[in-house]
């Protein structure tokens, strides 16, 4: 939950995310302009010239940094980390393990990013931030649609032959990320930050069908989309990855771990140990963000040392491949 917005280019502490139902509500990402090949947008893909503001312990902004490393685009795309915790200034930059600083524009916060970008800018400063360093704006600052750039647009500054919107999966892919978006990806934060009982029954409920419904696909099939890692399967993967360590026992959503999914469990293993995928994953910074952050839930802010997870137990999901 973030400790504050921009109204008017200016920083306020304001918690309020929920509707008068206790149902947790997700403010709406306003940056949505889009880089292309040929530069049609008014956005030219191009090595150096944009700059990725991320957290680690973000789901959403994982995402970005999964396509980033899978695609080899860690020279063309430059990148800054802010610090797990999160406090009433919003993100920050800092100095420590895992933290990049802000070598673009020397920013303390990452509300400053959008100050820049929009001096009168009015909403929730987020993360991911795909920055223009030559127009020195945000291009975009929507999850779905960077990692959609990344793996479309950059493909000739790319030093890995990585599709994962091929042509024909295109439909389904789309469909799959719409499937998953409200139940799963959105779920657990619609469960741990419901503020009435029946706005957290409706939010595990619908949580746990969907996996059940992902468990059986699961069963038949390597990934979402059939045979191959796809888009669907990165947007995912970045919730299963804090499962167990985070949302089972910190948002409530314990009916069951991922762990007790044979499917699901194995399908996350493979996805984490696919080239590029495992270095991204920073487990310290996501626990630390988490219980640290938001004081609401864990005012203890206590960090958990477990459990222990062994991401890199062999999985034996090539079997399902056709």
């Amino acid at each position: 939950m973030s400790p504050g917005m921009m109204v008017k280019g200016e920083w306020k502490t304001e918690r309020q995310q929920q509707d008068e139902s206790g149902r947790f509500i997700r403010a709406q990402t306003t940056f949505r302009n889009w880089i292309t090949a040929d530069g049609s947008s008014g956005f030219k893909a191009e090595a150096g010239r944009y700059h990725l503001y991320i957290a680690w312990a973000c789901p959403w902004a994982h995402r970005t940094a999964i396509l980033r490393s899978l695609k080899g685009l860690e020279n063309a795309i430059s990148i800054s980390v802010v610090d797990p915790y999160m406090g009433e200034m919003g993100w920050m930059f800092t100095e420590g393990p895992g933290r990049i600083p802000d070598t673009v524009n020397g920013t303390k916060y990452l509300h400053d990013i959008y100050a820049l970008a929009d001096p009168n800018y009015t909403g929730r400063a987020s993360t991911p931030v795909l920055w223009d360093k030559r127009e020195g704006t945000i291009v975009n600052n929507e999850s779905r649609e960077i990692i959609r750039m990344l793996d479309t647009e950059f493909g000739e500054f790319a030093q890995n032959d990585v599709d994962l919107y091929p042509e024909g999966l295109r439909e389904e892919i789309d469909s799959t990320i719409d499937a998953i978006y409200e139940p799963i990806n959105n779920g657990v934060y619609r469960a741990g930050f419901a503020t009435r009982q029946a706005a957290y029954d409706e939010a595990v409920t619908e949580l746990f069908e969907a996996l059940d419904y992902w468990e059986e696909v699961l069963s038949r099939q390597r990934y979402l989309c059939g045979d191959r890692l796809t888009e669907a399967d990165v947007c995912m993967f970045t919730t299963l990855l804090r499962f167990d360590p985070v949302y089972h026992y910190h948002f409530k959503c314990n009916l069951w771990r991922i762990r007790d999914y044979p499917n699901l469990w194995g399908y996350t293993r493979d996805i984490y140990q696919h080239p590029g995928v495992a270095e991204t994953c920073h487990l310290d910074h996501i626990k630390e963000h988490y219980y640290t952050s938001h004081e609401g839930i864990n005012p203890t802010r206590i960090v958990p040392k477990g459990p222990i997870i062994d991401f890199d137990e062999p999985h034996d999901r090539e079997r399902l491949s056709g």
